[in-house]
């Protein structure tokens, strides 16, 4: 499937009910993950999350495409923030991270069975172009502090977080394709 028809097929996902409902619980989850499971470490002046919430985004990928995926990580950042607002104000930097991230994993997972190599590779891609670069200058535009310093806490972050996140998108991912409906 080309990039064209995956996105093509992503927003026409959207003028479908079930996949609505599906979106919307999906979104749900991002929200309440956000909100309650995750973890800071106090390594690198608390810079370094643990966290899951990346999960409903990447079945949110899987089923439904680039699109979706990026409006459930895009939303699920809005509404978390606004739902319970931990320290410090509102910043669209994240948001765009949130939405980044759905369109990367949905152009790499979107109708592919949950692949080990398409989720690393689409682990990797986002790290490389959203996690790493984008966090880190939301971080210091945010917090002030050197770029650098945010650069290699999140290198750090982000190779912590690395086998444990593929390998719980792999083993949801496996679940999620039996579903009847999207085999």
């Amino acid at each position: 499937m080309t990039v064209k028809e995956k996105f093509k097929n992503s927003l026409s996902e959207l003028k479908n009910p079930y996949s609505l409902a599906a979106l919307g619980m999906l979104l749900a989850l991002r929200i309440i993950l956000g909100a309650f499971a995750n973890s800071t470490l106090a390594l690198f002046g608390n810079t370094v999350k643990i966290h899951i919430n990346f999960l409903p985004i990447a079945v949110a990928a899987m089923l439904f495409g680039p699109f979706a995926a990026g409006l459930v990580g895009a939303l699920g950042d809005v509404f978390a923030f606004f739902l319970n607002p931990i320290g410090g104000s509102y910043f669209p930097g994240f948001t765009l991270n949130g939405f980044l991230t759905g369109m990367i994993l949905g152009l790499f997972l979107y109708k592919n069975n949950a692949k080990l190599l398409s989720i690393i590779l689409a682990w990797l891609a986002n790290v490389v172009l959203v996690e790493i670069p984008l966090t880190a200058l939301w971080l210091y535009i945010t917090n002030g502090m050197d770029y650098g310093f945010f650069l290699w806490a999140r290198l750090i972050s982000e190779a912590i977080k690395f086998v444990p996140s593929v390998l719980i998108i792999f083993a949801v991912g496996k679940a999620v394709t039996k579903i009847p409906k999207f085999k």
